[in-house]
């Protein structure tokens, strides 16, 4: 029986699998595929995204926000956080948080062998 409003099951919210970035840097976003979790609860002040990023993928070009935090949760397998400082390793049940204004562009790359899963509020 599907579940009803305020739960969801984040695989009944359709995936969707597109970017704005020109080529050079839309083949390595994609095949990156997002569900809008909070769209399909209807949720206005907050967007959360639960996002698979296949193997040999990155999350986005490195980036920063200049009014909105941004924080991911990585529910399943493990990406590579790229900052300022260098490399880190983050995998399942680790985050990391980005204040707005940090001018310190933050990317995520899956190196492994297989998708990482994680969650990602949309600012």
């Amino acid at each position: 029986m599907p579940l009803q409003k305020p739960a969801l099951d984040p695989r009944a919210v359709e995936a969707i699998c597109r970017s704005s970035y020109p080529e050079p840097y839309r083949s390595r976003v994609l095949p990156r595929s997002k569900r809008r979790l909070g769209d399909a609860l209807g949720l206005t002040r907050i967007g959360i995204n639960h996002t698979t990023l296949p193997p040999g993928k990155e999350s986005s070009m490195r980036h920063w926000h200049t009014h909105e935090d941004e924080f991911v949760y990585v529910l399943e397998g493990e990406v590579v956080l790229r900052t300022d400082a260098g490399e880190q390793l983050l995998q399942a049940g680790m985050c990391a948080g980005f204040p707005a204004g940090a001018e310190d562009g933050h990317q995520l790359i899956n190196r492994s062998t297989r998708p990482a899963m994680y969650l990602v509020n949309d600012p």
